[in-house]
């Protein structure tokens, strides 16, 4: 059942990535690759915000997190077309945007990810102060 689970989702996760890159392709951005760019550093922080969602805070069936972790995720981040675009900007003499492109992918998805830590953590903090803050409040009305 994991094997479909993760297949549907892998599926969904790889028609949302090619919808997107016809969607974020820009005249501006003629030799940069943009969309293969925005959707890594989005699923980065995507994965990570999830990831710490649901291990930290939310209890949810294991395979969903596996359905989307590895399969909807796992097939809209891409690191081999990350690969091939990296190796077309050298080949075409983009020699700066190609060191760009790696370095800021690179450093771009640590980034990304530690926000989507943050985040999670901030949100499901200021749900549990509200709580808190309530039941404080039930508290001192009795």
């Amino acid at each position: 059942m994991n094997f479909v689970a993760v297949g549907i989702a892998g599926f969904l996760g790889a028609i949302t990535r090619f919808a997107l890159s016809k969607i974020l392709q820009f005249d501006i951005f003629v030799f940069f690759p943009f969309s293969t760019f925005f959707i890594n550093l989005t699923g980065c922080f995507i994965l990570s915000f999830f990831l710490t969602l649901t291990l930290e805070h939310l209890e949810i069936n294991p395979r969903l997190r596996l359905a989307f972790g590895t399969g909807f995720l796992g097939s809209y981040t891409t690191f081999s077309t990350f690969t091939v675009d990296s190796l077309n900007l050298i080949r075409s003499n983009h020699l700066l945007l190609a060191l760009v492109y790696i370095l800021g992918t690179s450093l771009g998805s640590v980034i990304f990810a530690w926000l989507g830590v943050s985040f999670s953590r901030l949100i499901t903090e200021r749900k549990q102060e509200k709580a808190e803050d309530v039941q404080l409040d039930l508290q001192e009305e009795q």
